[in-house]
């Protein structure tokens, strides 16, 4: 891992001194170089990402799909999505969004006093292992992701914007990033101060948030796939994930697990049913509510449906 990580550090070097450090430069913006530096680790790491999509998850779909593409246009549309989300465009969004604001407050916790934490300091010896550490981390976010995904849907505010994400009819492994921005916005806070306060190095941090996306882009793919009776209790599958997006799941749902079912299992909320239902929510199916074509369609349907709720 430590071979990975430092040959990881020295390409996002390379492409930062040969290409963003000039034009940040050109542009007036060489106050913002640390900023660029993170900026050109998240982009590599989104090009990672999507060759990764391509070689492995596209092919899969096509070997056993759980039903035939017939809308192009809405897949294009969560592509837009995808390339906004792992590129960078919207990290770029939430540095000026929301960075300066976090930075001010924990500078000002600093100030004050307040202790540094690092949760992998609670078991020396053993986290001073890269790849230990690591999944404690992992763990850690699949849990307060679990929680986050559970009030997405228990708030009806958040709903509204989450019932974006819901409403593609044609699952593929492009519809992870089918979310409203604020929904993202949301969500990435409260990822962000968690960060903070359990002190993960910005290298794991990279790490833990890449591996969970791969996952879910496996997770969301048009694939007739589990893992088992055993497996699917270990790790979520395309079928168990698939349940939750079911058009016959109601909007408290069940199957909440980003990573690890165990929290379904343990808080009650599975369903190992071994069905691979059509997706969408009930109400657009029933009722014919309209959540938008395109991606401005759908960001402004998703307002006016917060604004409705308020």
């Amino acid at each position: 891992m430590n071979g990975m990580v430092e040959g990881f550090a020295q390409l996002q070097t390379w492409l930062f001194e040969a290409l963003v450090q000039p034009l940040m430069f050109a542009t007036g913006l060489a106050g913002f170089l640390e900023n660029g530096y993170d900026a050109t680790g998240w982009f590599l790491v989104g090009l990672i990402q999507l060759a990764v999509m391509l070689l492995v998850i596209v092919p899969l779909q096509r070997w056993r799909p759980v039903e035939p593409v017939t809308d192009r246009v809405a897949i294009r549309t969560d592509i837009l999505y995808t390339l906004i989300q792992r590129l960078g465009v919207f990290r770029v969004a939430l540095f000026f969004l929301i960075d300066p604001l976090f930075d001010a407050m924990f500078g000002w916790g600093r100030v004050a006093g307040l202790p540094t934490f690092h949760l992998d300091d609670v078991w020396p010896g053993v986290t001073d292992l890269a790849w230990v550490s690591w999944l404690m981390y992992l763990v850690v976010f699949d849990f307060l992701n679990y929680w986050i995904h559970r009030a997405q849907h228990g708030f009806s505010w958040w709903w509204q914007l989450h019932a974006l994400h819901h409403s593609q009819r044609q699952m593929t492994l492009w519809s992870d990033n089918r979310n409203h921005l604020l929904d993202d916005l949301i969500r990435d806070a409260l990822v962000a101060v968690a960060a903070q306060l359990i002190g993960i190095a910005p290298g794991q941090f990279v790490a833990v948030v890449a591996f969970t996306q791969l996952c879910e882009n496996l997770q969301h793919a048009n694939l007739r796939l589990w893992f088992g009776t055993v497996g699917e209790r270990l790790w979520v599958s395309p079928r168990f994930h698939r349940l939750h997006h079911s058009v016959e799941a109601d909007r408290r749902g069940a199957n909440f697990g980003v990573l690890l079912p165990w929290w379904d299992m343990l808080f009650g909320t599975a369903d190992f049913a071994l069905r691979y239902d059509p997706t969408g929510v009930r109400d657009q199916v029933e009722e014919g509510v309209d959540y938008g074509r395109g991606f401005w369609a759908q960001q402004w349907l998703g307002l006016k449906r917060l604004w409705q709720r308020a």
